[in-house]
């Protein structure tokens, strides 16, 4: 079992209220990412989880069980870090059997699930090897081995790939995705990086200012965004947001139209618009265009669609697809609006 559920959980440090006050249940077995710009409280949030930090108000419970003022050994978690954390010393072996040592398990116990572990996460024959002689996604997988042989509720991670490049990031957010469906135990996920969120999440929570903006799968996230945070914080390219007579025409304070939503044509169409950029990615092109009385627009096409720096384009938004907000920067109604 692994159920985690926060009630009225806040953290204050000195006079700065870091997370003002928070309620979130989090299911046996699910795959939660909390996702928001740096310093909006997601690290924290994991480290009250742990133990790592002292709770200032509130409760936290595990299987239903108040673990609120529980050492970070007895709440049964197991926490990656960003830092692999491991000893240079020792051989794979060792590192990942090193808690079990630590709590004088049986020796032939500690190497079946050391072999179990190692096989998991493909680490087979790397088991007489020291960190030195790994790649930083060896290193992590052998940090992540740890966890696992300690059986825990709940895995906690704390941006695990950060650490990484580009193409590592890529490979080990399928390995642990891939993990999360073989051991089908509770794990946790901090990153600002919203793309691991919306591949690798079954509900992500976009944390800002240590408050809660939205709680749901990635697709709802993506399809209904709540207010304006969450509209331009999920999503890549980020959301067009639009001021001005085009939202007021649609009933809005803002209007905004994803990338992907928007329909080129080096012929016609609702809008008028200058190339500035074009990413040019193979199958995609990012155009960045200045369009004549909205501004500066991002749209995403196909990448055959042969324009440069100073072509002119005609953009038409899909207004199936429109997201309208007020002035409070709230959604109005449902995402979509009918032309």
């Amino acid at each position: 079992m692994g159920r985690i559920t926060l009630k009225n959980v806040s953290k204050t440090f000195g006079e700065a209220k870091v997370i003002p006050s928070i309620d979130l249940e989090i299911n046996d077995g699910e795959f939660v990412v909390f996702v928001g710009p740096s310093g909006c409280g997601k690290s924290t949030l994991l480290r009250l989880i742990a133990g790592l930090e002292d709770v200032s108000g509130g409760q936290i419970l595990i299987d239903g069980k108040d673990y609120t003022n529980n050492a970070p050994a007895e709440r049964g978690l197991a926490m990656v870090f960003q830092s692999y954390a491991l000893y240079p010393h020792m051989t794979v072996r060792n590192n990942i059997a090193f808690p079990l040592k630590m709590a004088k398990m049986d020796k032939a116990a500690i190497d079946k699930k050391v072999t179990d572990a190692a096989r998991v996460l493909n680490l087979t024959d790397y088991l007489e090897r020291r960190p030195s002689q790994l790649s930083g996604g060896q290193r992590q997988r052998v940090a992540i081995g740890r966890a696992i042989v300690r059986e825990p509720s709940a895995f906690l991670f704390d941006e695990p790939l950060s650490n990484l490049d580009a193409a590592l990031r890529g490979t080990m957010r399928l390995e642990i995705t891939d993990l999360h469906h073989q051991l089908k135990t509770t794990m946790v996920y901090v990153t600002h990086d919203q793309i691991e969120a919306m591949t690798m999440a079954d509900k992500i929570v976009v944390l800002n200012r240590g408050n809660i903006e939205q709680v749901g799968s990635p697709l709802e996230l993506y399809r209904s965004p709540r207010n304006l945070f969450v509209a331009g914080f999920i999503g890549s390219p980020k959301m067009n947001l639009i001021e001005g007579a085009y939202a007021q025409s649609k009933g809005a304070k803002t209007a905004g139209i994803r990338p992907e939503h928007l329909l080129l044509s080096k012929d016609s169409g609702l809008w008028t618009g200058t190339v500035t950029v074009a990413e040019h990615l193979g199958a995609d092109t990012f155009l960045h265009a200045n369009v004549d009385g909205i501004g500066l627009i991002t749209a995403r096409c196909d990448g055959e669609f042969g324009v440069t720096y100073g072509d002119r384009i005609y953009l038409t938004p899909d207004e199936g697809k429109l997201h309208r907000f007020d002035g409070r920067g709230l959604a109005i109604g449902n995402a979509g609006l009918a032309a």
